[in-house]
């Protein structure tokens, strides 16, 4: 029984003292309770409250950088990690198309630039993430930190399981049927960055987060970060819709719209079938929609690192490496 004030609690005091009286989580504040967290220094009830009224606040920017930074400290990145040209999160999943944005990564791969996935499946049901495409084109999901950097080096791809970045977060990010709402860690993971890329490409599902990822990046002074609503929430250009557009940089952040590059009428994917992404891969089926999501994604990862700017300029840029891709496997093949 606790006669003083456990330590943690002032975190859950300054965020629930109601609608006159409590405020934002400061980048320092963040870190130190999110530390605290995933150090074991916090008791389940404490958590419980301290996530909820995050999620009835709405969680900030500075907040989401805090948890960042919390995180980061507590991952040791392997000696061995090579140079990481863009951070990839996944951590949504699909259910109304299949997951095209896998085809755009192994393709960025494929040409050179070095793309680390991280991702966490299973916490929403109904839906395939990318785990399930990957085993469907046979590339393999590393096992620790170590292990995927051994898949940069040999392959120029990554994917690494959130609970190898850090078990106390996936713990957390599985509350979601437990609590009925999601919480502010689905905003935290897509921000933690393990292997330090120089790039990162962040797909969102509500608009409003565009603003909190926003104003996060820009406080954890990453090189370069695009941010867009993604299919589903994850990283994935939808093809037949206008794409709003925040590029974060060390001078700041500017913001464009992209026009729609197909038709907009579009119906849901009833058949969600993986072997038909591995078809199209390897060019023995073709599916005008998931190419053109392919083809769009590959044009806004190509903006977020740098070589690619107007629309119409990263979109050639796409096609081209998109057509030019080995068909014959897929780049990680072993």
């Amino acid at each position: 029984m606790f006669r003083e004030p456990h330590p943690f609690a002032r975190f859950v005091n300054i965020l629930g003292r109601g609608k006159s009286f409590s405020r934002a989580l400061t980048v320092e504040e963040a870190q130190e309770s999110m530390g605290m967290i995933l150090d074991g220094q916090a008791l389940p009830e404490q958590i419980g409250a301290y996530l909820m009224l995050l999620r009835f606040k709405e969680e900030a920017g500075s907040e989401i950088a805090g948890f960042a930074l919390a995180a980061r400290e507590r991952f040791q990145k392997p000696t061995n990690a090579p140079k990481v040209d863009l951070d990839w999160p996944s951590y949504a999943g699909k259910k109304r198309q299949l997951p095209w944005y896998i085809l755009a990564a192994l393709a960025i791969a494929g040409s050179g630039r070095r793309v680390l996935m991280h991702g966490y499946d299973g916490h929403t049901t109904g839906r395939i993430y990318s785990t399930n495409a990957l085993a469907a084109l046979g590339v393999p999901v590393a096992r620790d930190g170590e292990e995927a950097a051994g898949h940069l080096n040999a392959r120029n791809f990554a994917y690494l399981p959130l609970p190898a970045i850090n078990a106390k977060l996936a713990e957390m990010l599985g509350l979601r049927p437990i609590l009925g709402l999601r919480s502010p860690v689905h905003s935290l993971v897509r921000a933690l960055n393990p292997f330090d890329a120089s790039s990162s490409l962040l797909g969102v599902f509500h608009p409003g987060y565009m603003d909190i990822h926003r104003d996060a990046e820009v406080l954890l002074g990453h090189a370069r970060t695009v941010i867009f609503r993604g299919d589903g929430g994850e990283a994935e250009r939808r093809p037949n819709k206008p794409c709003e557009i925040f590029t974060v940089h060390r001078a700041g952040y500017d913001e464009r719209r992209w026009p729609a590059t197909i038709d907009p009428r579009q119906t849901p994917d009833e058949d969600m079938n993986l072997e038909r992404l591995a078809a199209v891969w390897r060019g023995e089926e073709s599916d005008a929609y998931g190419e053109a999501a392919v083809i769009g994604t590959i044009a806004l990862a190509l903006k977020a690192l740098g070589e690619a700017h107007e629309p119409a300029e990263a979109e050639a840029a796409a096609e081209e490496l998109w057509r030019s891709r080995d068909r014959a496997k897929t780049v990680l093949a072993a």
